[in-house]
């Protein structure tokens, strides 16, 4: 079986979660807080709300910013971490999250248009 990483995921926002539930899934948003374990952190999505993201372990370095989130969403809504990259902002052009959630709901409300998920042949 293909791993997490090796599998369409489909792009979503704070909304969107207890759709995917036990689905990968990639989020992107702003880190809000870190908890001092290092082991879970909040993300807010373009509309301001937010999400919880776990991790397997501790992080290793400080995060904030613009974050991609790739993993699994829980039955409680959480995303569970397998892998995350931090979005450098430091180009002078901050990342607009609100558009980027506008791009979103585009996406999902016209897929015939935006075919991401590959269908399983069988």
């Amino acid at each position: 079986m293909a791993g997490i990483l090796d599998v369409p995921k489909p792009r979503i926002n704070c909304d969107m979660l207890l759709q995917h539930v036990n689905k990968p899934v990639c989020f992107l948003g702003r880190v809000e807080k870190v908890h001092p374990t290092g082991k879970t952190f909040t993300v807010s999505d373009g509309e301001g709300k937010t999400a919880t993201v776990e991790l397997n372990e501790p992080l290793d370095e400080e995060l904030s910013g613009i974050v991609e989130v790739i993993g699994m969403v829980s039955n409680k809504g959480a995303i569970m971490a397998t892998t995350y990259n931090i979005l450098r902002e430091d180009r002078g052009v901050p990342f607009d999250l609100e558009l980027y959630n506008e791009a979103l709901k585009v996406i999902h409300d016209f897929p015939q248009h935006y075919p991401f998920e590959v269908a399983a042949s069988g």
